[in-house]
């Protein structure tokens, strides 16, 4: 019986079932992959960093994962180093600093005179823009959504293009405590035409946008958090397929599939605090930038064929071919499993 129950372990997650077709379904909903967090200790596959971050320092760790840990664990990065000299070396890479640099930066960081635009479009050679919104609020309760004030930020964590836009219709709450936008800020601000246009110039990268969806397009990717509300919310469409959104991604989200805030994901996995008190669209433009960049580049081995996304449409476990999956072992059939998701990783490679 024991023998038994350990072929029906899933090789991924670990789940044990007592037959090897409850097995089989699990395989067919789990879309297991090498682009899921695993383990460094036990090797286990978690379907995100929050599942991965209870397994190793949650309230019912595994304990032997959580011991080795705590010893050689990155807490930001849930890596297991070799030594705990090579995870104090490795810490000083791992962590960012809030504190930004550069000429530009700095400008950002400054208080930008009312109505003033940053345009540095034509500088930046970018395959990656973050792109953050800060709204106030319209209609007569002050609950929709305007965009007032919008920035762009490239690769090298300087701004492509800030602007304060005049909202289309009139202001019936500031929302001063976190967006410390004040009316003489939008008095003389760009109209929301112009700053359509020049977005999408700068993320079509110069292309007409039916001609980005062709292999070899320049147009840029972009993140940013909540980017689908912020596009709408500026009028700019924009493909789907080059869109990297921080809170949409699996990986990043909570165990119970919600989106994290941005500022909890900055503290918990780049080691700063962002959004205390009156939100800065840089800073949050550099955060979503930073997270992005570190799901980018997490180690994964290089297979497009399971982290595409694809894998409901692959349907590697159908019904016809039942009892020959029955004979298969449990890691002949993870070798089968695809992700649901695209995995960020894959964009290193394009």
């Amino acid at each position: 019986m024991d023998s038994e129950t350990h072929r029906n372990k899933c090789a991924a997650c670990y789940r044990q079932y007592n037959k090897v077709e409850h097995l089989i379904e699990h395989m067919r909903v789990s879309y297991h992959s090498v682009h899921e967090p695993k383990c460094g200790v036990c090797q286990k596959q978690c379907r995100s960093y929050e599942s991965l971050r209870e397994h190793l320092i949650g309230p019912l760790p595994k304990v032997e994962c959580a011991r080795v840990f705590s010893i050689r664990g990155c807490n930001l990065c849930l890596k297991i180093f070799d030594s705990s000299s090579a995870v104090r070396s490795h810490r000083a890479t791992c962590q960012f600093s809030g504190t930004m640099t550069g000429l530009i930066s700095r400008m950002s960081r400054m208080n930008i005179q009312a109505g003033s635009c940053i345009d540095n479009g034509q500088m930046s050679g970018s395959r990656v823009v973050a792109l953050v919104c800060k709204m106030v609020g319209g209609g007569s309760d002050g609950s929709l959504d305007l965009c007032a004030r919008v920035c762009l930020v490239g690769e090298d964590e300087n701004i492509i293009y800030h602007a304060y836009i005049k909202p289309q219709v009139p202001v019936a709450n500031y929302r001063y405590e976190s967006t410390g936008i004040r009316p003489e800020h939008l008095r003389d601000a760009v109209p929301l035409k112009q700053v359509q246009r020049r977005i999408q110039d700068i993320l079509c990268n110069g292309e007409p946008i039916w001609k980005i969806r062709s292999k070899g397009s320049k147009a840029r990717i972009l993140t940013g958090h909540g980017i689908d509300h912020d596009l709408k919310c500026l009028g700019v469409e924009y493909p789907s397929f080059l869109i990297r959104d921080i809170a949409n991604y699996p990986p990043l989200m909570k165990t119970s599939k919600l989106s994290n805030s941005l500022k909890y994901l900055t503290q918990a996995y780049l080691g700063y605090d962002i959004q205390n008190g009156m939100q800065d669209p840089y800073e949050d433009c550099v955060a979503a930038l930073r997270l992005y960049m570190r799901m980018r580049h997490p180690g994964h081995p290089r297979d497009y064929a399971c982290g595409c996304g694809d894998g409901p449409m692959r349907n590697n476990y159908p019904a016809w071919r039942q009892r020959e999956l029955e004979r298969m072992t449990a890691e002949a059939l993870l070798d089968l499993s695809g992700s649901d998701y695209y995995c960020w990783c894959l964009d290193a490679y394009n």
